[in-house]
């Protein structure tokens, strides 16, 4: 079917003597003709890349190529190499398909030509449906045993493992873990189709970079998921080393996206076998959920050191309440004035109530911070020399940081 959808691109691109190259509705590059003459680096750089980045998708989609059903011009673009175009959508019964990209840098192409061209739709756009649909059978396929993975059952799962090796889907069982990556929304916003479109493309990409047959991918909403298997091979990237490709290719790719605030990638702990990677990505899903409310965090999170968290974000909403855990802190935390005397508490239970080093860490004069500890503790109507309650406080900040109702500015 390939071979069938070059032909058609190949005589295309003679009869109009110009270039032309071929995307799915997602903007993927599917196949392209011999390239001569002027290209500028989108070109260069979806050819290379096999997609179109994130900002290039952002700019078309603007001009509206998703809209149109007819050959349409596009303008060039200064600001990201983009030269003009013409492009013509491939439609299947009025389904959006993909499209012919021609690049127009002089304004040559006929109305003559633009009619070559779609006549040549009808093979194409059947060509184009039949490699879509082998293509989306095969990673339907593909996702379901993934997520056959992530299920209660151990018999489904271990059925799942069973099928992705009998398929050449994974190269061996062993060791697995997960990644979990989740894109945070800019305040006010909504997570858009070009956000999402980022996130696939990163993970497919980090999948390559792993081994194609050592890790399987998912999208779920506004995360994308990585499943690393095959056993710890002699030069297959560690999970921390691949969450941080793809946190770097995902920071990269949605820097210029309005709708995306920052990444947060989730580690889980290592298992033994493919059949328990449930485990690691409930860990990492974790992780990144923790990282997403917390970004003093960092951008990667491993459930190993969550610490605190990970019993905390274990909790569901019914229990997520400052006030069952220490009723003196929720006081505290609702009359916004008494930001400095919380912040000052965190940094002395965090350095288990040491009180030279918590003066240095903060600046301040020792009389200044025994005032501060003093005031808590007449507010919270509390006793900070009493280990329990310095647990419960400590435990109370934590849960506050986790839940939104304590904002630190640090």
């Amino acid at each position: 079917m390939h071979a069938e959808l070059q032909r058609i691109v190949d005589a295309v691109a003679a009869r109009v003597g110009r270039p032309a190259l071929i995307e799915d509705r997602r903007q993927r590059v599917v196949v392209y003709s011999e390239h001569t003459g002027l290209m500028d680096d989108v070109r260069r750089t979806s050819i290379l890349r096999r997609h179109t980045t994130p900002e290039v998708i952002s700019w078309f989609h603007d001009v509206g190529i998703m809209k149109a059903r007819t050959p349409v011009r596009t303008p060039a673009c200064p600001e990201l190499d983009l030269l003009p175009r013409l492009c013509v959508p491939i439609t299947h019964h009025d389904l959006l398909l993909g499209f012919v990209w021609f690049i127009d840098a002089d304004g040559g192409m006929t109305d003559g030509d633009i009619e070559t061209v779609t006549r040549a739709m009808s093979d194409l756009s059947l060509a184009l449906y039949r490699e879509n649909l082998l293509g989306e059978l095969a990673s339907q396929r593909e996702a379901e045993a993934a997520r056959a993975l992530l299920v209660d059952s151990p018999e489904i799962r271990t059925e799942a493992v069973r099928s992705l090796l009998a398929e050449g889907v994974v190269a061996a069982d062993g060791s697995a873990n997960a990644v979990v990556a989740q894109l945070v929304p800019a305040r006010g916003q909504v997570l858009d189709e070009v956000a999402r479109i980022a996130l696939e493309q990163m993970l497919v990409a980090t999948r390559r970079w792993v081994g194609i047959r050592e890790a399987l991918h998912l999208i779920r909403h506004d995360q994308g998921v990585l499943l690393i298997c095959g056993g710890q091979g002699a030069g297959r990237p560690s999970a921390e080393a691949t969450a941080k490709h793809l946190s770097d290719a995902l920071h990269k790719a949605t820097r210029s996206l309005p709708s995306v605030a920052r990444v947060v990638v989730g580690i889980g702990e290592p298992r033994s076998r493919l059949a328990d990677v449930v485990h690691a990505y409930d860990e990492a899903l974790q992780s990144a959920r923790v990282g997403g409310q917390l970004s003093a965090l960092g951008p990667i999170i491993s459930w190993s050191n969550l610490g605190i968290y990970r019993m905390l974000s274990r909790m569901n909403g019914q229990h997520l309440d400052v006030a069952g855990v220490h009723p003196g802190l929720d006081r505290l935390l609702r009359d916004d004035s008494n930001q400095v005397l919380l912040e000052t508490l965190e940094a002395y239970l965090d350095l288990a109530g040491n009180a030279h080093a918590t003066a240095e860490q903060l600046r301040l004069h020792r009389t200044t911070l025994y005032y501060r500890l003093h005031r808590v503790e007449q507010l919270a109507e509390t006793d900070l020399k009493d280990g329990n309650e310095r647990l419960c406080l400590h435990l109370a900040l934590k849960l506050g940081r986790l839940t939104g109702h304590y904002r630190p500015t640090n």
